[in-house]
Protein backbone atom coordinates (compact mmCIF):
# COMPACT_ATOMS: atom_id res chain seq x y z
CA UNK A 1 0.00 0.00 0.00
CA UNK A 2 1.31 3.45 -0.88
CA UNK A 3 1.87 5.83 2.01
CA UNK A 4 0.61 9.39 2.34
CA UNK A 5 3.65 10.85 4.10
CA UNK A 6 7.05 9.97 5.54
CA UNK A 7 7.85 11.76 8.78
CA UNK A 8 11.51 11.91 9.86
CA UNK A 9 12.14 12.19 13.61
CA UNK A 10 15.68 12.94 14.79
CA UNK A 11 17.30 11.72 17.98
CA UNK A 12 16.71 15.04 19.76
CA UNK A 13 13.05 15.28 18.67
CA UNK A 14 11.42 12.56 20.77
CA UNK A 15 8.20 14.44 21.52
CA UNK A 16 4.74 13.09 20.74
CA UNK A 17 3.57 16.60 19.84
CA UNK A 18 6.51 17.25 17.51
CA UNK A 19 5.42 19.49 14.63
CA UNK A 20 6.60 16.96 12.02
CA UNK A 21 3.95 14.59 13.44
CA UNK A 22 1.07 17.08 13.08
CA UNK A 23 -1.89 15.41 11.38
CA UNK A 24 -0.23 11.99 11.53
CA UNK A 25 -2.36 9.28 9.97
CA UNK A 26 -1.27 6.07 11.71
CA UNK A 27 -2.66 3.97 8.88
CA UNK A 28 -1.23 5.76 5.83
CA UNK A 29 1.86 7.56 7.20
CA UNK A 30 5.20 6.19 8.32
CA UNK A 31 7.65 7.57 10.86
CA UNK A 32 11.38 7.14 10.27
CA UNK A 33 14.06 7.11 12.98
CA UNK A 34 17.67 6.20 12.25
CA UNK A 35 20.78 5.68 14.35
CA UNK A 36 23.65 6.74 12.08
CA UNK A 37 27.42 6.70 12.39
CA UNK A 38 27.81 10.29 11.18
CA UNK A 39 25.91 11.66 14.16
CA UNK A 40 27.57 9.34 16.67
CA UNK A 41 31.13 10.02 15.57
CA UNK A 42 31.51 13.42 13.85
CA UNK A 43 33.03 14.23 17.23
CA UNK A 44 33.99 11.38 19.61
CA UNK A 45 30.78 11.51 21.65
CA UNK A 46 30.85 10.09 25.16
CA UNK A 47 29.63 6.47 25.01
CA UNK A 48 26.94 7.26 27.61
CA UNK A 49 25.64 10.07 25.41
CA UNK A 50 25.37 7.77 22.41
CA UNK A 51 23.70 5.08 24.52
CA UNK A 52 21.24 7.59 26.00
CA UNK A 53 20.13 8.91 22.62
CA UNK A 54 19.90 5.51 20.92
CA UNK A 55 17.98 3.98 23.83
CA UNK A 56 15.62 6.96 24.05
CA UNK A 57 15.03 6.69 20.28
CA UNK A 58 14.25 2.98 20.48
CA UNK A 59 11.87 3.48 23.40
CA UNK A 60 10.14 6.32 21.55
CA UNK A 61 9.75 4.18 18.43
CA UNK A 62 8.20 1.42 20.54
CA UNK A 63 5.82 3.91 22.17
CA UNK A 64 4.72 5.08 18.71
CA UNK A 65 4.11 1.49 17.63
CA UNK A 66 1.98 0.92 20.74
CA UNK A 67 -0.11 3.88 19.55
CA UNK A 68 -0.66 2.13 16.25
CA UNK A 69 1.88 4.16 14.26
CA UNK A 70 3.90 2.47 11.52
CA UNK A 71 7.60 3.04 12.24
CA UNK A 72 10.68 2.39 10.15
CA UNK A 73 13.60 2.10 12.57
CA UNK A 74 17.23 1.76 11.53
CA UNK A 75 19.71 0.59 14.16
CA UNK A 76 23.40 1.42 14.10
CA UNK A 77 24.12 -2.29 13.43
CA UNK A 78 21.78 -2.58 10.43
CA UNK A 79 23.85 -3.83 7.48
CA UNK A 80 21.88 -1.59 5.10
CA UNK A 81 22.54 1.54 7.18
CA UNK A 82 24.06 4.24 4.97
CA UNK A 83 25.66 5.99 7.94
CA UNK A 84 24.01 9.38 7.46
CA UNK A 85 20.60 10.91 8.05
CA UNK A 86 20.43 12.20 4.50
CA UNK A 87 21.31 8.75 3.20
CA UNK A 88 18.65 7.05 5.29
CA UNK A 89 16.05 9.61 4.25
CA UNK A 90 16.83 9.02 0.57
CA UNK A 91 16.74 5.24 1.09
CA UNK A 92 13.27 5.24 2.63
CA UNK A 93 11.93 7.82 0.17
CA UNK A 94 13.06 5.48 -2.61
CA UNK A 95 11.38 2.58 -0.81
CA UNK A 96 8.01 4.21 -0.06
CA UNK A 97 7.77 6.96 -2.73
CA UNK A 98 5.78 9.24 -0.40
CA UNK A 99 4.21 12.38 -1.89
CA UNK A 100 5.16 14.30 1.29
CA UNK A 101 8.15 14.25 3.62
CA UNK A 102 7.79 16.12 6.91
CA UNK A 103 10.74 17.26 9.07
CA UNK A 104 10.92 19.58 12.07
CA UNK A 105 13.71 22.19 12.17
CA UNK A 106 16.89 20.56 13.43
CA UNK A 107 19.10 21.57 16.34
CA UNK A 108 22.28 21.45 14.27
CA UNK A 109 23.05 23.69 11.29
CA UNK A 110 25.22 20.97 9.75
CA UNK A 111 22.42 18.40 9.91
CA UNK A 112 19.82 20.78 8.51
CA UNK A 113 22.05 21.65 5.57
CA UNK A 114 22.70 17.98 4.83
CA UNK A 115 18.96 17.27 4.75
CA UNK A 116 18.28 20.32 2.60
CA UNK A 117 20.98 19.09 0.19
CA UNK A 118 19.76 15.49 0.20
CA UNK A 119 17.79 15.80 -3.02
CA UNK A 120 14.53 15.07 -1.18
CA UNK A 121 11.70 17.60 -1.28
CA UNK A 122 10.98 18.30 2.39
CA UNK A 123 8.11 20.12 4.08
CA UNK A 124 9.77 21.90 6.99
CA UNK A 125 8.04 22.66 10.28
CA UNK A 126 8.88 25.11 13.06
CA UNK A 127 10.09 23.55 16.30
CA UNK A 128 7.31 24.57 18.68
CA UNK A 129 9.04 23.01 21.67
CA UNK A 130 10.82 26.34 22.08
CA UNK A 131 9.02 29.48 23.17
CA UNK A 132 10.81 31.81 20.76
CA UNK A 133 10.87 30.87 17.10
CA UNK A 134 13.87 31.59 14.90
CA UNK A 135 11.86 34.30 13.15
CA UNK A 136 10.73 35.91 16.39
CA UNK A 137 14.29 36.03 17.73
CA UNK A 138 15.59 37.58 14.52
CA UNK A 139 12.86 40.20 14.80
CA UNK A 140 13.87 40.97 18.40
CA UNK A 141 17.56 41.16 17.46
CA UNK A 142 17.07 43.39 14.40
CA UNK A 143 18.99 46.64 14.63
CA UNK A 144 20.81 45.77 17.87
CA UNK A 145 24.62 45.97 17.84
CA UNK A 146 24.89 43.72 20.89
CA UNK A 147 22.34 41.26 22.18
CA UNK A 148 21.98 41.05 25.94
CA UNK A 149 20.26 38.08 27.51
CA UNK A 150 18.79 40.15 30.35
CA UNK A 151 16.61 42.22 28.03
CA UNK A 152 15.57 39.17 26.01
CA UNK A 153 14.73 37.38 29.26
CA UNK A 154 12.49 40.20 30.44
CA UNK A 155 10.61 40.08 27.15
CA UNK A 156 10.11 36.32 27.54
CA UNK A 157 8.80 36.83 31.07
CA UNK A 158 6.29 39.37 29.75
CA UNK A 159 5.20 37.03 26.95
CA UNK A 160 4.74 34.03 29.23
CA UNK A 161 3.48 35.87 32.33
CA UNK A 162 5.80 33.77 34.49
CA UNK A 163 6.57 35.21 37.94
CA UNK A 164 4.71 38.44 37.20
CA UNK A 165 2.39 40.35 39.49
CA UNK A 166 -1.10 41.32 38.24
CA UNK A 167 0.17 44.74 37.15
CA UNK A 168 2.86 43.16 34.96
CA UNK A 169 5.78 43.95 37.26
CA UNK A 170 8.16 41.15 38.33
CA UNK A 171 7.66 39.24 41.54
CA UNK A 172 9.93 40.64 44.23
CA UNK A 173 10.28 43.97 42.43
CA UNK A 174 13.30 42.96 40.31
CA UNK A 175 13.68 40.79 37.25
CA UNK A 176 16.85 38.93 38.20
CA UNK A 177 18.03 37.38 41.47
CA UNK A 178 21.39 36.21 40.13
CA UNK A 179 23.23 37.89 43.02
CA UNK A 180 21.33 35.57 45.39
CA UNK A 181 22.35 32.43 43.48
CA UNK A 182 26.06 32.42 44.30
CA UNK A 183 26.47 31.08 47.83
CA UNK A 184 29.29 28.63 48.50
CA UNK A 185 28.26 25.28 49.90
CA UNK A 186 28.35 25.20 53.73
CA UNK A 187 30.61 22.57 55.23
CA UNK A 188 28.72 19.32 55.75
CA UNK A 189 25.84 20.10 53.39
CA UNK A 190 25.31 17.47 50.69
CA UNK A 191 23.03 17.22 47.73
CA UNK A 192 20.13 14.75 47.69
CA UNK A 193 20.72 11.14 46.73
CA UNK A 194 20.72 10.99 42.93
CA UNK A 195 17.82 9.16 41.30
CA UNK A 196 19.18 6.32 39.18
CA UNK A 197 17.43 4.21 36.55
CA UNK A 198 18.02 0.52 35.87
CA UNK A 199 18.59 -0.52 32.28
CA UNK A 200 15.84 -2.61 30.66
CA UNK A 201 16.31 -5.07 27.78
CA UNK A 202 16.27 -2.32 25.15
CA UNK A 203 18.90 -0.28 26.97
CA UNK A 204 21.05 -3.34 27.65
CA UNK A 205 21.07 -4.12 23.92
CA UNK A 206 22.06 -0.52 23.18
CA UNK A 207 24.84 -0.59 25.77
CA UNK A 208 26.26 -3.77 24.25
CA UNK A 209 26.21 -2.23 20.78
CA UNK A 210 27.79 1.03 21.92
CA UNK A 211 30.41 -0.84 23.92
CA UNK A 212 31.38 -2.77 20.82
CA UNK A 213 31.37 0.12 18.34
CA UNK A 214 32.54 3.12 20.36
CA UNK A 215 34.95 1.72 22.93
CA UNK A 216 37.65 4.03 21.55
CA UNK A 217 35.65 7.12 22.57
CA UNK A 218 36.64 8.77 25.85
CA UNK A 219 34.29 8.12 28.75
CA UNK A 220 32.94 5.18 30.72
CA UNK A 221 29.71 3.25 30.18
CA UNK A 222 29.95 1.67 33.63
CA UNK A 223 27.76 4.19 35.46
CA UNK A 224 25.03 4.65 32.85
CA UNK A 225 21.79 5.27 34.77
CA UNK A 226 19.92 7.93 32.79
CA UNK A 227 16.17 8.05 32.12
CA UNK A 228 15.35 7.04 28.55
CA UNK A 229 11.54 7.30 28.46
CA UNK A 230 9.01 10.05 29.07
CA UNK A 231 7.88 8.29 32.26
CA UNK A 232 11.40 8.04 33.63
CA UNK A 233 12.14 11.66 32.73
CA UNK A 234 8.99 12.59 34.67
CA UNK A 235 10.33 10.73 37.71
CA UNK A 236 13.64 12.58 37.49
CA UNK A 237 11.83 15.92 37.30
CA UNK A 238 9.56 15.21 40.27
CA UNK A 239 12.58 14.07 42.29
CA UNK A 240 14.23 17.43 41.67
CA UNK A 241 11.07 19.33 42.53
CA UNK A 242 10.85 17.50 45.86
CA UNK A 243 14.49 17.33 46.89
CA UNK A 244 16.66 19.72 44.85
CA UNK A 245 14.86 22.87 43.79
CA UNK A 246 14.56 24.55 47.21
CA UNK A 247 18.35 24.66 47.64
CA UNK A 248 19.11 25.20 43.95
CA UNK A 249 18.55 28.95 44.25
CA UNK A 250 21.24 29.47 46.87
CA UNK A 251 23.80 26.90 45.75
CA UNK A 252 23.50 26.58 41.97
CA UNK A 253 27.03 27.99 41.56
CA UNK A 254 28.61 25.86 44.32
CA UNK A 255 31.04 23.03 43.67
CA UNK A 256 32.27 20.22 45.94
CA UNK A 257 34.59 17.24 45.68
CA UNK A 258 32.73 13.96 45.23
CA UNK A 259 29.44 15.83 44.59
CA UNK A 260 28.89 15.75 40.83
CA UNK A 261 25.21 16.74 41.00
CA UNK A 262 24.56 18.68 44.24
CA UNK A 263 21.15 20.40 43.87
CA UNK A 264 21.02 20.40 40.09
CA UNK A 265 18.13 18.81 38.20
CA UNK A 266 20.18 16.85 35.62
CA UNK A 267 17.30 17.32 33.17
CA UNK A 268 19.27 19.05 30.41
CA UNK A 269 19.65 15.90 28.34
CA UNK A 270 16.05 14.66 28.64
CA UNK A 271 14.73 18.16 27.96
CA UNK A 272 16.96 18.64 24.93
CA UNK A 273 15.85 15.37 23.31
CA UNK A 274 12.16 16.03 23.96
CA UNK A 275 11.32 13.78 26.91
CA UNK A 276 10.18 16.78 28.99
CA UNK A 277 8.19 19.87 28.06
CA UNK A 278 9.67 23.32 28.72
CA UNK A 279 6.37 25.03 29.45
CA UNK A 280 5.30 22.43 31.97
CA UNK A 281 8.64 22.70 33.84
CA UNK A 282 8.32 26.46 34.16
CA UNK A 283 4.75 26.27 35.40
CA UNK A 284 5.69 23.60 37.95
CA UNK A 285 8.44 25.82 39.32
CA UNK A 286 6.19 28.87 39.45
CA UNK A 287 3.53 26.81 41.25
CA UNK A 288 6.09 25.63 43.81
CA UNK A 289 6.97 29.26 44.54
CA UNK A 290 3.36 30.43 44.80
CA UNK A 291 2.57 27.52 47.12
CA UNK A 292 5.40 28.62 49.42
CA UNK A 293 7.50 25.50 48.83
CA UNK A 294 10.55 27.34 47.46
CA UNK A 295 12.06 30.82 47.71
CA UNK A 296 11.78 33.33 44.87
CA UNK A 297 15.49 33.22 44.06
CA UNK A 298 15.20 29.46 43.40
CA UNK A 299 12.15 29.86 41.16
CA UNK A 300 13.48 32.85 39.24
CA UNK A 301 16.98 31.37 38.89
CA UNK A 302 15.64 28.14 37.42
CA UNK A 303 13.14 29.79 35.09
CA UNK A 304 15.82 32.23 33.90
CA UNK A 305 17.97 29.31 32.80
CA UNK A 306 15.12 27.95 30.67
CA UNK A 307 13.25 30.85 29.11
CA UNK A 308 16.16 33.27 29.34
CA UNK A 309 19.51 31.67 28.65
CA UNK A 310 18.39 28.49 26.83
CA UNK A 311 16.11 30.31 24.40
CA UNK A 312 18.63 33.12 23.99
CA UNK A 313 21.57 30.94 22.94
CA UNK A 314 19.37 29.04 20.49
CA UNK A 315 18.29 32.33 18.97
CA UNK A 316 21.87 33.50 18.56
CA UNK A 317 22.90 30.17 17.05
CA UNK A 318 20.31 30.29 14.25
CA UNK A 319 20.72 34.02 13.74
CA UNK A 320 24.49 33.82 13.25
CA UNK A 321 25.29 30.40 11.78
CA UNK A 322 27.38 29.30 9.98
CA UNK A 323 29.77 32.24 10.37
CA UNK A 324 29.46 32.20 14.15
CA UNK A 325 31.35 28.90 14.42
CA UNK A 326 34.43 30.48 12.80
CA UNK A 327 34.79 33.40 15.22
CA UNK A 328 38.05 33.67 17.15
CA UNK A 329 38.35 37.17 18.62
CA UNK A 330 41.58 36.42 20.52
CA UNK A 331 43.19 34.52 17.64
CA UNK A 332 43.76 31.44 19.79
CA UNK A 333 45.47 28.45 18.21
CA UNK A 334 46.66 26.26 21.10
CA UNK A 335 45.54 22.63 20.97
CA UNK A 336 43.46 21.11 23.73
CA UNK A 337 45.63 19.44 26.39
CA UNK A 338 45.32 15.68 26.58
CA UNK A 339 44.28 15.84 30.23
CA UNK A 340 40.89 17.15 29.10
CA UNK A 341 40.29 13.68 27.71
CA UNK A 342 41.73 11.56 30.53
CA UNK A 343 41.59 13.73 33.67
CA UNK A 344 45.27 13.14 34.46
CA UNK A 345 46.30 16.48 35.96
CA UNK A 346 47.61 17.65 39.32
CA UNK A 347 45.04 20.48 39.38
CA UNK A 348 42.39 19.04 41.69
CA UNK A 349 39.58 21.23 40.38
CA UNK A 350 40.22 20.10 36.81
CA UNK A 351 40.67 16.50 37.91
CA UNK A 352 37.36 16.55 39.78
CA UNK A 353 35.34 18.10 36.96
CA UNK A 354 36.92 16.13 34.12
CA UNK A 355 36.77 12.93 36.18
CA UNK A 356 33.03 13.24 36.79
CA UNK A 357 32.56 14.18 33.14
CA UNK A 358 34.22 10.97 31.99
CA UNK A 359 32.25 8.98 34.57
CA UNK A 360 28.81 10.56 34.15
CA UNK A 361 28.92 12.67 30.94
CA UNK A 362 27.82 15.50 33.23
CA UNK A 363 29.07 18.68 34.88
CA UNK A 364 26.93 21.61 35.93
CA UNK A 365 27.17 25.08 34.39
CA UNK A 366 29.69 26.63 36.81
CA UNK A 367 32.00 23.62 36.59
CA UNK A 368 31.95 24.02 32.81
CA UNK A 369 32.25 27.82 32.79
CA UNK A 370 34.63 28.55 35.66
CA UNK A 371 36.82 25.44 35.79
CA UNK A 372 37.34 23.65 32.46
CA UNK A 373 36.14 26.66 30.46
CA UNK A 374 38.06 29.23 32.47
CA UNK A 375 41.30 27.27 32.10
CA UNK A 376 40.82 26.98 28.33
CA UNK A 377 40.16 30.72 28.08
CA UNK A 378 43.26 31.61 30.10
CA UNK A 379 45.39 29.11 28.19
CA UNK A 380 44.31 30.34 24.74
CA UNK A 381 42.81 27.09 23.47
CA UNK A 382 41.58 27.24 19.87
CA UNK A 383 37.75 27.59 19.86
CA UNK A 384 37.05 24.62 17.53
CA UNK A 385 39.06 22.31 19.78
CA UNK A 386 37.21 23.27 22.95
CA UNK A 387 33.80 23.38 21.25
CA UNK A 388 34.31 19.87 19.90
CA UNK A 389 35.28 18.67 23.39
CA UNK A 390 32.18 20.08 25.06
CA UNK A 391 29.99 18.70 22.28
CA UNK A 392 31.58 15.27 22.65
CA UNK A 393 31.68 14.74 26.40
CA UNK A 394 28.41 16.16 27.76
CA UNK A 395 25.14 14.27 27.68
CA UNK A 396 23.06 17.40 27.07
CA UNK A 397 25.34 18.99 24.46
CA UNK A 398 23.74 19.63 21.09
CA UNK A 399 25.20 22.10 18.64
CA UNK A 400 22.56 24.84 19.07
CA UNK A 401 23.16 25.05 22.82
CA UNK A 402 26.82 24.05 23.06
CA UNK A 403 28.34 26.32 20.43
CA UNK A 404 27.10 29.73 21.69
CA UNK A 405 27.77 28.73 25.30
CA UNK A 406 31.34 27.64 24.64
CA UNK A 407 32.45 29.94 21.84
CA UNK A 408 30.55 32.98 23.11
CA UNK A 409 30.32 32.73 26.88
CA UNK A 410 33.25 30.48 27.84
CA UNK A 411 35.85 31.69 25.34
CA UNK A 412 34.49 35.19 24.51
CA UNK A 413 35.59 34.30 20.98
CA UNK A 414 32.70 36.22 19.43
CA UNK A 415 34.22 39.47 20.70
CA UNK A 416 31.42 40.23 23.14
CA UNK A 417 28.40 39.62 20.93
CA UNK A 418 26.86 37.20 23.41
CA UNK A 419 28.44 38.22 26.73
CA UNK A 420 29.60 41.63 27.88
CA UNK A 421 32.89 40.37 29.40
CA UNK A 422 35.18 37.36 29.43
CA UNK A 423 34.43 35.01 32.34
CA UNK A 424 38.05 34.82 33.45
CA UNK A 425 39.10 34.25 37.05
CA UNK A 426 42.07 33.23 39.14
CA UNK A 427 42.18 30.30 41.52
CA UNK A 428 40.63 32.49 44.20
CA UNK A 429 37.20 32.17 42.59
CA UNK A 430 37.46 28.38 42.63
CA UNK A 431 38.59 28.48 46.27
CA UNK A 432 35.60 30.64 47.22
CA UNK A 433 33.00 28.49 45.43
CA UNK A 434 34.35 25.01 46.15
CA UNK A 435 36.52 22.81 48.32
CA UNK A 436 38.66 21.79 45.36
CA UNK A 437 41.74 23.65 46.59
CA UNK A 438 41.95 21.49 49.71
CA UNK A 439 44.51 18.77 49.16
CA UNK A 440 45.49 20.06 45.71
CA UNK A 441 49.11 19.63 44.62
CA UNK A 442 49.21 23.36 43.89
CA UNK A 443 48.87 26.23 46.36
CA UNK A 444 46.08 28.66 45.58
CA UNK A 445 47.65 31.32 47.80
CA UNK A 446 50.74 31.48 45.55
CA UNK A 447 51.08 32.86 42.04
CA UNK A 448 54.66 32.64 40.79
CA UNK A 449 56.34 29.70 42.52
CA UNK A 450 56.73 26.24 41.02
CA UNK A 451 53.85 25.00 43.18
CA UNK A 452 51.57 28.02 42.59
CA UNK A 453 48.04 27.39 41.31
CA UNK A 454 48.29 27.61 37.50
CA UNK A 455 45.04 29.59 37.32
CA UNK A 456 46.67 32.52 39.14
CA UNK A 457 49.55 33.32 36.79
CA UNK A 458 47.52 32.39 33.71
CA UNK A 459 44.79 34.83 34.76
CA UNK A 460 47.20 37.77 34.88
CA UNK A 461 49.02 36.56 31.77
CA UNK A 462 45.66 36.55 29.94
CA UNK A 463 44.93 40.13 31.03
CA UNK A 464 48.39 41.30 29.98
CA UNK A 465 48.45 39.66 26.57
CA UNK A 466 44.95 40.92 25.68
CA UNK A 467 45.26 44.36 27.23
CA UNK A 468 44.58 46.18 23.96
CA UNK A 469 41.31 44.32 23.43
CA UNK A 470 39.98 44.31 26.98
CA UNK A 471 41.17 47.30 29.00
CA UNK A 472 38.43 49.58 27.61
CA UNK A 473 35.70 47.13 28.63
CA UNK A 474 33.92 48.79 31.58
CA UNK A 475 33.38 45.43 33.26
CA UNK A 476 37.13 44.80 33.22
CA UNK A 477 38.11 48.13 34.78
CA UNK A 478 38.71 46.78 38.28
CA UNK A 479 40.89 43.92 37.03
CA UNK A 480 43.13 46.28 35.05
CA UNK A 481 43.33 48.69 37.96
CA UNK A 482 44.59 45.85 40.14
CA UNK A 483 47.12 44.93 37.47
CA UNK A 484 48.33 48.54 37.23
CA UNK A 485 48.87 48.68 41.00
CA UNK A 486 51.28 45.75 40.91
CA UNK A 487 54.99 46.35 41.07
CA UNK A 488 56.68 45.83 37.73
CA UNK A 489 58.75 43.00 39.19
CA UNK A 490 55.54 41.16 40.20
CA UNK A 491 54.06 41.64 36.75
CA UNK A 492 57.25 40.26 35.18
CA UNK A 493 57.22 37.25 37.51
CA UNK A 494 53.57 36.52 36.65
CA UNK A 495 54.30 36.84 32.94
CA UNK A 496 57.27 34.48 33.22
CA UNK A 497 55.30 31.91 35.22
CA UNK A 498 52.50 32.10 32.63
CA UNK A 499 54.97 31.61 29.78
CA UNK A 500 56.41 28.54 31.50
CA UNK A 501 52.96 27.03 32.02
CA UNK A 502 51.93 27.65 28.41
CA UNK A 503 55.20 26.19 27.13
CA UNK A 504 54.49 23.05 29.13
CA UNK A 505 51.08 22.80 27.50
CA UNK A 506 52.62 23.23 24.07
CA UNK A 507 55.05 20.46 24.87
CA UNK A 508 52.17 18.17 25.79
CA UNK A 509 53.00 18.08 29.50
CA UNK A 510 50.12 17.69 31.97
CA UNK A 511 50.03 20.41 34.59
Amino acid sequence: MSIAALRLVLGDQLSFDLSALDGLDPVRDRVLLAEVADEASHVPHHPQKIAFIFSAMRHFAEALRQRGVAVDYVTIDDSANTGSLAGELRRFVDRHRPPLVHVTETGDWRVEQSLKNSGVAITWHEDRRFLCSRTAFARWAHGKRQLRMEFFYREMRRQTGLLLQPDGTPEGGVWNFDADNRKPLPRGLHGPIALRFVADDITRDVLASVRGRFAHHYGSLEHFDYPVTHAEAEQLWLHFLDFGLAAFGDYQDAMASGEPFLFHARIGAVLNVGLLDLRRLCHDVEAAYRQGRIALNAAEGFIRQLIGWREYVRGIYWLQMPDYARRNAFGNTRRLPEFYWNGQTRMNCMRQVIGQTLEHAYAHHIQRLMVTGNFALLAGIAPPALCDWYLAVYMDAFDWVELPNVLGMVLHADGGYLGSKPYCASGQYIKRMSDYCQGCSYKVAESTSDVACPFNALYWHFLMRHCELLQRNPRMTMAYRNLARMAESKQQALWLRGEILLARLDAGDAL
